[in-house]
């Protein structure tokens, strides 16, 4: 007989997904056997679907039409080996119970006679511990096996069951693979969980992917493609408005509402203008680093057009002495042309040639240092010419595996290779089409892809891999090196007629220590970091060693120094004391300690007062040390030394102590 509902005085527990996290299968098990005693059940008993009526299916399928067809039409196509299991059914209910819709065998266990047919309801308080029900039940996905179930006479059976969630983290059905013959545990219960992960993430395409930014990433390349990664949702200030549960898994944080920069250290102006879909590596939360790709509206912002501004300059094919866009038009960083120089010369003259050419059909090289400000300059480039409407693709050629560069960069149809994205992809040339592609560090390039490279640039066409169809292009193309590109042309180690195809004008950019203007583009910096952190004061010690440094990672090592002092002053003066370490140790080296102090015991931001012996700046320190209680950074402040000073004398003096 079927059990009366009316006797089952206990309700059924809301899910709760974080509690059940921790328990043991086991545990689960014998839980919902409890319930089951709870709500009057038997072993003996007969399942209780429910009343299914005609309407109430219906009624049912129209209420969950978008779950039902996401699930049958965008996810179980991938998975058609599970359908070809005879004694395998795959079955969708809602966050209820109810079945919406079965896939799979007829031949499983007769024609109704198992149960899992639409409309009938497969909650524990019916049907006892079952896979449907106990998932609904504890939120988490579970296998039942044949002697798990509470009622006998579900023993012929092992199911394998996983909630599905939507958009708001709400449990909104359960996808459940039962099967009436032996399926390996691991295996099951590990494609349900997937499949209902591949709901969710279409769920999430569907809600947003026409007019939001969709982050995909995981721990390596090729879990990209996977169900597996996360995904993260942006608006248009870079605010993350969903996510799927993988993501929540991967960060272990609380990122709703979280800024992307907050995340990944990375400015949503800076994310928008990588690659589409290309592959980049991100440290998360500053700890460890993940596979990323971005994935932009598929429908473009609509831009109004305002004849209320009042700089308009209409787009021309010749290049004049005057900018073409207005400094107050251009993204947040970009560094307006006039402003790249600050009284140096051959910057002037480099930026001059630069500036004539960027609208002729001419090839631009780059020679400088590592982080002199290369790539600064040709975004600066970029946006100030008539290809600023279109995109700046900048390639790095040695971050990108060996590999995957010829893929990367040409692109490739699907089915190409092993692992290849199922869709093709266009490649970052082709995605550079109309704008300007900026090849950096093009000596790491490897020797059979330069030739390739070779043959697109004289022929202006791109066939990707795979493929037999040529794709015209059209790109302004810079390149840049820190090596001497001529030498390894000559030598050998870079493909010859390459080397004469990309340096059309060849210009240097000098390294930050020989700049005429260091001093003004170390305030200029300074200045542009304070609109984002904070105006603080800086001393005239701080800036007195900011311009003595030989700055060997030149423009990025300052920024990076900025930045830490900026943050180690806490909204007070900027101090010899706040900057780090390692600025020390270059400056150590190029600066002339006098020899009556001792090179290791005295730091070079002392070098700015007069100078002491080192045994009366011990003295000093280890008495202000005292008198302040043993505060490191007033010691430094007071004694106008760096911390690490104040450590090395600390030190000393409490081991002869």
């Amino acid at each position: 007989m079927a059990q009366d509902k009316n006797n089952n005085l206990a309700e059924e527990p809301v899910a709760d997904p974080a509690a059940n996290a921790s328990q043991t299968h086991q545990e689960v098990i014998e839980n919902s056997w409890y319930r089951c005693e709870s709500y009057g059940l038997v072993h003996g008993a007969e399942p209780d679907f429910g009343d299914a009526r005609q309407g109430d299916v219906s009624a049912l399928v129209d209420q969950h039409h978008e779950l039902m067809y996401t699930t049958e039409n965008e996810v179980l196509p991938y998975y058609e080996n599970i359908l070809c299991n005879s004694s395998c059914l795959i079955v969708l209910a809602d966050n209820q119970g109810h079945v919406l819709n079965t896939w799979g065998a007829s031949q499983f266990r007769g024609n109704r006679e198992h149960g899992l047919v639409p409309g009938h309801q497969w909650r524990e308080k019916g049907v006892g511990t079952n896979a449907i029900g106990t998932a609904l039940a504890t939120g988490q996905a579970i296998q039942v096996n044949r002697d798990e179930h509470f009622l006998r006479a579900n023993r012929y059976m092992v199911g394998s069951a996983s909630p599905i969630y939507d958009i708001k983290k709400e449990m909104i059905g359960v996808l459940d693979i039962s099967s009436d013959a032996y399926l390996p545990h691991d295996h099951t219960l590990g494609m349900v969980k997937l499949m209902s992960l591949s709901v969710e993430n279409q769920l999430i395409n569907a809600a947003f992917q026409q007019d939001h930014y969709i982050i995909t990433f995981s721990t390596n390349i090729s879990g990209l493609d996977s169900h597996w990664a996360g995904l993260l949702v942006l608006d248009d200030q870079g605010i993350v408005v969903s996510v799927n549960r993988r993501a929540w898994v991967l960060l272990a944080h609380d990122i709703a509402l979280m800024n992307i920069e907050q995340i990944f250290g990375l400015k949503f102006h800076e994310l928008r203008q990588q690659p589409s879909n290309a592959p980049l590596t991100l440290r998360v939360f500053e700890r460890y680093r993940m596979w990323v790709r971005v994935q932009p509206p598929l429908t473009p912002t609509l831009k109004i057009t305002d004849f209320r501004v009042k700089y308009q300059t209409p787009e021309r094919d010749t290049a004049g002495s005057e900018p073409l866009v207005a400094s107050d038009d251009l993204p947040d960083d970009v560094v307006p042309f006039e402003e790249l120089e600050l009284g140096d010369p051959k910057v002037r003259e480099v930026l001059s040639q630069a500036q004539k050419i960027i609208e002729k059909d001419i090839p631009i090289l780059i020679h400088g240092e590592t982080g002199a400000g290369k790539e600064i300059m040709v975004r600066s480039l970029h946006f100030h010419s008539s290809r600023r409407r279109n995109t700046l693709v900048a390639v790095n050629c040695a971050s990108i595996p060996t590999e995957l560069v010829e893929s990367e960069l040409f692109g490739y149809e699907k089915g190409a290779f092993t692992g290849a994205n199922s869709k093709g992809a266009v490649g970052l040339i082709r995605r550079a089409n109309g704008g300007t592609l900026f090849l950096d560090e093009i000596g790491e390039m490897p020797f059979h892809v330069q030739a390739r490279l070779l043959r697109v640039l004289q022929e202006r066409v791109v066939v990707p891999l795979g493929s037999s169809e040529a794709f015209p292009v059209d790109i302004r193309l810079v390149s840049a090196s820190n090596r001497n590109l001529k030498m390894e042309a000559d030598e050998g180690a870079f493909r010859q007629d390459l080397y004469y195809r990309v340096s059309g004008l060849n210009i240097e950019v000098p390294a930050l220590r020989h700049r005429e203007d260091k001093s003004a583009l170390i305030k200029y910096v300074y200045n542009r970091l304070q609109e984002n952190e904070g105006r603080i004061p800086m001393s005239s010690a701080v800036e007195s060693l900011l311009i003595r440094h030989p700055w060997p990672g030149n423009m990025r090592q300052l920024t990076n120094v900025l930045k830490i002092a900026h943050a180690m002053a806490d909204g007070g003066t900027m101090e010899p004391e706040h900057l780090p370490a390692d600025f020390y140790d270059d400056l150590n080296k190029v600066m002339e300690v006098p020899p009556e102090a001792v090179p290791s015991a005295v730091n070079l931001a002392d070098s700015i007062a007069p100078r002491e012996s080192a045994e009366t700046i011990e003295h000093r320190i280890q008495k202000l040390y005292r008198q302040v209680g043993g505060n490191v950074s007033q010691t430094a402040r007071l004694a106008g030394v760096s911390r690490n000073t104040v450590y090395k004398y600390v030190r000393k003096s409490l081991l002869e102590e």
